[in-house]
């Protein structure tokens, strides 16, 4: 009997914890499909925005004053590791993907000689201080807005943006989740500071040009503008990072709720079958006991 009572509570915990997996599944589907499209839509802008000053930097690089972001500080030494995570966890394998990734970058700098440190941008980034405790630089949570927005973004730039003019640090790298779809999120790391000029394409002689082939003046002059859009673009890279992380995060939920509600049928399954022939087992036993007593007689 107490063998019974024991199973029965297992599978009323397991039934509670199925429903809790599923209502779960729902609720991040539902914000999924708002996750995505905020994703897709900022796209565009941060891609466009890159594009331009990747351009403008190719046309000044080398010039005498230049921006820090695009220059540099002139040395190679510390590299910030900006890792960007979610606040919540029961979201499957996405912020260790994250995690992993960011290892794998410090582990190949610090085999070149590199001094590494780390930037967490999210709770589920701590995990690193069991690795790197003397390496975290900063520790910032972006849980204390209701809803996603580019004020945190730009909170994260602006602390960034004056570590770097500190001297802290000598480039920067984001790393963070792709949303490719809900079972796909690719774990990405990129430099944001300073700007990455692709050499096989610098060409400071070269007159900029758009896609469909007509020819950009800046005014009032490229490094008017540049000094403006390269704190823009650190904030909005961050905030990509930030939208391609709420994606990726619901899908990587829903799927991980998904196996875990199919998970728990499973064991509902297998616990009920092995309840009944305990049960079974139970009531021929006293069946055999009331038989062999009546002979007795």
């Amino acid at each position: 009997m107490a063998s019974l009572k024991a199973l029965k509570i297992r599978i009323n915990s397991v039934k509670s914890t199925q429903k809790i997996t599923k209502a779960m599944k729902m609720v991040a589907a539902a914000k999924l499909r708002r996750a995505q499209e905020a994703a897709q839509a900022g796209r565009p802008y941060a891609e466009r925005l890159e594009a331009v000053v990747s351009s403008l930097s190719r046309q000044l690089a080398g010039g005498a004053t230049v921006s820090p972001l695009l220059s540099g500080t002139g040395k190679d030494q510390v590299h910030l590791l900006v890792v960007a995570t979610s606040e919540r966890g029961l979201a499957g394998a996405f912020n260790t993907n994250i995690v992993r990734a960011a290892r794998r970058k410090a582990e190949e700098l610090e085999a070149q000689g590199k001094t590494v440190r780390f930037y967490l941008a999210g709770k589920k980034g701590r995990v690193l201080k069991r690795f790197y405790p003397k390496a975290i630089l900063a520790d910032h949570e972006l849980g204390g807005h209701k809803t996603l927005g580019f004020q945190q973004a730009r909170e994260v730039a602006d602390d960034l943006l004056a570590r770097y003019a500190a001297g802290e640090f000598d480039v920067a790298h984001l790393f963070y989740a792709k949303f490719v779809s809900a079972l796909v999120q690719i774990p990405v790391g990129r430099q944001i500071i300073p700007v990455a000029v692709d050499e096989a394409r610098t060409d400071a002689a070269a007159t900029p040009v758009t896609s469909a082939g007509a020819v950009v003046e800046y005014e009032p002059d490229e490094e008017h503008i540049l000094a403006d859009l390269l704190p823009r673009n650190v904030a909005i890279q961050v905030f990509r990072a930030m939208l391609e992380n709420a994606a990726s995060e619901q899908g990587s939920r829903m799927n991980a709720m998904d196996n875990a509600t199919r998970n728990a049928g499973d064991m509902i399954n297998r616990l009920s079958i092995q309840y009944n022939r305990t049960r079974q087992a139970a009531i021929t036993t006293e069946l055999v006991e009331i038989i062999s007593g009546a002979e007795a007689l």
